[in-house]
């Protein structure tokens, strides 16, 4: 796996039961999956050499992120390296307006959207019935809320615009909540795909997943799940894909793709019958794929973000002994204000409204106590 972050380290726990060994490409020793996986190289992915090097004596090459240069997806490609997913299917995750276009052809549901490179394209763009505020989006780079701006006048785009990098337009959709479908393909074209889940983002980043969406309809459900395994076949993913959505007069249109585990998916760790690092293992070593029923009625995973303490491990016992039910995950990273550094995952027997809160609040008071020392609201 190119890439030592959170993803690759719980890449590697699942590889484990399965008797699979597994090396990732890692920046440092000190990266997340480096500390715990024992065949490493420290490389850079950005060095067609170091990729090459890496790649030798490997059966497949996948990836814990989408910043590998196309170009050098492609030249390892050429030199007969494996990859899962390919350069044509990764390709849609690195640049959006390409993503946006092939989901159009494909007739995919997504929000109105235009390539722009100056105000006279914003304001034409606004003008033709998108109308205000604007959502301009990187053309490639972003993630978890970055390279994103909601745009509420023409002043607030010129900021934008002034940045000069490659920029796309989208039509600011007024959903009701973001929902995302994680599915899973082999090279066989066999699919599995997971329940629909509900993600509580907050400035663009996901703070909460709750699985499976509550209330969410069936036949909604039902759509997303054969909209993401569309998107997979008809885009020839090759492991995990991560369709992120928003939930609007009671549709979906389709608003990121990830080809990788994904943060929406980590409930499936406990929640699910096969978690999704073990599905994607499966999926790009071309192994049949796993149950993807959940193991509980309700599971709900709140992501941990750093905060001014970082001795957040001496709060374990605290956690643990107050709910022995909480299961918790820290990623060994260096503790930073905001930064994720780890999530924990509560499930439960019932399914309304009123557990879901319930085991909401367990997964918040747990989260916030390893953040801070202190209870929610304190």
């Amino acid at each position: 796996m190119v890439g030592a972050g959170q993803l690759a380290r719980m890449t590697y726990q699942a590889s484990i039961p399965l008797g699979v060994r597994f090396r990732v490409l890692a920046d440092s020793a000190a990266d997340s999956a480096a500390q715990v996986c024992p065949d490493v190289q420290v490389g850079d992915y950005h060095n067609v050499a170091d990729l090459l090097r890496f790649a030798a004596g490997c059966d497949v090459v996948t990836f814990d992120h989408e910043h590998v240069p196309g170009e050098h997806l492609a030249a390892l490609e050429a030199a007969g390296v494996p990859l899962a997913p390919g350069p044509a299917a990764l390709r849609f995750t690195q640049d959006k307006l390409a993503m946006r276009k092939e989901l159009t052809r494909l007739g995919v549901p997504c929000p109105r959207f235009a390539a722009v490179a100056d105000v006279a394209d914003v304001t034409r763009f606004a003008a033709d019935g998108a109308g205000w505020p604007v959502v301009l989006k990187a053309v490639s780079g972003g993630y978890d809320g970055r390279g994103v701006w909601v745009c509420d006048d023409l002043f607030a785009a010129e900021e934008v615009l002034a940045h000069g990098i490659a920029l796309l337009a989208e039509e600011y959709v007024p959903f009701q909540r973001e929902l995302a479908a994680v599915v899973a393909r082999s090279a066989h074209r066999q699919g599995a795909a997971y329940p629909v889940v509900e993600t509580v983002q907050r400035d663009g980043v996901c703070h909460e997943v709750l699985a499976p969406a509550p209330g969410l309809a069936a036949a909604v459900a039902e759509d997303a799940q054969r909209l993401a395994l569309g998107v997979a076949e008809a885009l020839g993913v090759t492991g995990l894909l991560a369709v992120e959505l928003f939930e609007a007069g009671g549709r979906v249109l389709v608003n990121e793709l990830a080809m990788r585990p994904h943060n929406s998916g980590h409930w499936t760790i406990e929640g699910a019958r096969t978690s999704q690092f073990e599905q994607h293992l499966r999926a790009v070593l071309d192994l049949p794929l796993g149950a993807p029923q959940p193991a509980a009625a309700q599971t709900v995973m709140v992501n941990v973000f750093g905060a001014q303490d970082p001795d957040l491990y001496s709060r374990y016992v605290h956690v643990m002994a107050a709910d022995p039910g909480v299961k918790v995950h820290m990623y060994g990273k260096a503790v930073r204000p905001g930064r994720k550094i780890g999530h924990v995952t509560v499930t439960g027997s019932g399914a309304g409204e009123e557990n879901v809160l319930a085991l909401r609040d367990r997964a918040l008071r747990a989260a916030s106590y390893l953040a801070t020392g202190k209870e929610r609201g304190e």
